[in-house]
């Protein structure tokens, strides 16, 4: 059955350049990926998969389902296709997307032979509001018994961990009045941003070696001769452990408050981004993935440990509910990072082409382990149950 998955995916490959392709030519933000969600799931149609669009009430998200009618356990495949504003697929969406959809076909040819259940989820706006946040709320990957995805990236790596995060932002409200004139007269909101950032900053000295916390003023006057009546304050609180979060969001809350009663404003806070909880991998469902590249040709010593996770995902949110991977593939040799133009080069090189090929099989092979190897199943959720504990 491995053989008939990689002759299939090798059959198929030139429609999944040409899918990656197209992807990376028309780059579109979070929650506008229309094109990008509609060729996806096009191709799944075509592979007979069942296909929902505005999964989740997202209207570019999608549930591609191929179910082989015997009994068996159920694989999940997240698609992501959304690109960064003015530097398209600096992350490498195109191959990401397109790679999710390979796999599952790839595993469909063989279901007839081993049971079991496929499912492709496109997962729109992941740079931003994550489409799996609200995918996971609604429970939508409880029918799942493992999730995965791969990353491209400058170098093989195994799945490890990312930060949970939380998007924060702080509206100050003053009083308008002439900075020059009568001064006295206003109520600074700008002073009251300015106040949130010192505090924050002196506040960095106490927080965990994990924890991040940093911001921007997206709003902050309009006129140097007017006092500020509205200011606001953005912010990314990140850390290992969502718990952790949670507390560095509260001090954080309590900093914005002191700054309101020390300048007379007001202050409203929210959540302008959804919250990303950390990804917790699976050993087990990790180890079987990279037995797969080992098989496909990769050598030992080229699969790298992770580093400790410095980003956030909203794969971290699906790995709380189901057990879940999210390794890197290599895609290019030179250690260009991504979210820059020269990784959006690299993600539309042909050896970028053939790595999607590359890690679109060993999801694909490592779907059929899982299914076909009631141990390492077993072997998996206990480990999820224990991490869960």
């Amino acid at each position: 059955m491995k053989v008939k998955i990689i002759e299939q995916i090798n059959h198929y490959s030139q429609d999944f350049y040409r899918i990656s392709k197209f992807i990376g030519e028309n780059p579109e933000l979070g929650h506008e990926e229309f094109k990008s969600s509609e060729i996806l799931a096009n191709e799944l149609k075509k592979h007979n998969f069942e296909v929902t669009l505005g999964t989740a009430g997202l209207p570019t998200a999608f549930e591609a389902v191929f179910d082989s009618g015997l009994p068996g356990p159920t694989i999940g495949y997240m698609a992501e296709y959304d690109a960064l504003p003015e530097i398209g697929h600096a992350c490498g969406h195109n191959l990401i997307g397109t790679m999710a959809a390979a796999a599952g076909i790839g595993l469909s040819k063989v279901l007839h032979e081993c049971g079991g259940k496929v499912i492709v989820f496109g997962t729109p706006a992941e740079e931003t509001k994550g489409g799996k946040v609200t995918m996971a709320e609604l429970g939508l990957f409880d029918q799942l018994d493992v999730a995965m995805m791969v990353h491209p990236l400058n170098r093989h790596e195994k799945s490890g961990k990312s930060l949970a995060m939380d998007a924060i932002q702080f509206e100050f409200f003053g009083k308008s009045a002439h900075a020059a004139a009568s001064p006295h007269d206003g109520i600074n909101a700008l002073d009251a941003v300015i106040q949130v950032f010192n505090s924050m900053n002196a506040l960095r000295q106490h927080i965990k070696p994990d924890a991040r916390v940093h911001g921007i003023i997206p709003e902050g006057g309009k006129a140097a001769n007017i006092v500020p009546d509205y200011a606001v304050a953005q912010f990314y609180v990140r850390a290992n452990e969502r718990s952790y979060v949670n507390e560095l969001v509260e001090r954080l809350k309590k900093i914005a408050e002191g700054a309101a009663l020390a300048t007379g404003c007001a202050v409203e806070s929210s959540f302008y981004e959804f919250s990303y909880d950390n990804m917790v991998t699976n050993e087990n469902l990790s180890n079987a993935f990279s037995n797969s590249l080992l098989a496909l040709g990769i050598e030992k010593g080229d699969i790298n440990e992770k580093n400790s996770g410095s980003g956030s995902l909203d794969m971290g949110n699906v790995s709380q509910v189901v057990p879940s991977i999210h390794p890197y593939i290599q895609i290019c040799t030179e250690p260009y990072a991504c979210h820059t133009n020269e990784f959006r080069e690299a993600a539309m090189s042909e050896k970028a082409q053939e790595s999607m090929i590359l890690g679109a099989k060993a999801m694909a092979l490592t779907g059929l382990d899982v299914l076909t190897n009631p141990e390492l199943l077993l072997q998996i959720k206990q480990e999820f149950k224990k991490n869960l504990n």
